[in-house]
């Protein structure tokens, strides 16, 4: 496929899952200048990984493992560390939205991004992919563990979020 299609497909590609690059910038970056520049860091290593990508399997999987490890790498580097990234403001609600006058819905929402911005990054990613109704072997295939591990880890954060919430 020439480059001038594998460019327009992948712009395409892109474009129908922005919300993908917005949720994990969003949910690892607060300050918007920072959120910025990581989707456009995740653009541009998608950019990277696209001759890679193995067109058998979905796009969106592969878009979050890339996403996700970015991110990850963000939060862990010096630069990012000390600007206090965060997870889950307030522009995510699409993962869970309450109704708009639902006050005790909106407190919960509220708790639950709270508590996952005390999360560790890998446990944070998996939060929100669990949040993105992924199932347990996508989740797997994106974060690279088993989907045991995945399961378990599902659950203990599950028995966590009851316990703390």
């Amino acid at each position: 496929m020439p480059l001038e299609d594998t460019g327009a497909e992948f712009a395409r590609l892109l474009r129908d899952h922005h919300g993908i690059v917005a949720t994990v910038a969003a949910s690892y970056c607060r300050d918007p200048h920072d959120r910025a520049d990581l989707a456009q860091e995740i653009a541009v290593q998608l950019w990277r990984a696209w001759p890679k990508y193995d067109r058998s399997r979905a796009f969106s999987t592969w878009m979050y493992r890339i996403a996700l490890n970015v991110a990850i790498s963000a939060v862990r580097s010096a630069t990012l560390r000390h600007r206090h990234a965060v997870p889950l403001d307030e522009t995510l609600h699409d993962l869970a939205d309450p109704a708009p006058h639902d006050a005790q819905a909106e407190q919960q929402v509220r708790a639950l991004h709270r508590f996952i911005h005390a999360q560790a990054p890998l446990d944070r990613a998996l939060l929100l992919l669990y949040l993105d109704e992924r199932s347990h072997r996508d989740i797997a295939e994106i974060l690279g563990l088993s989907e045991t591990n995945v399961a378990t880890k599902i659950s203990r954060l599950r028995q966590r979020i009851r316990h703390e919430l």
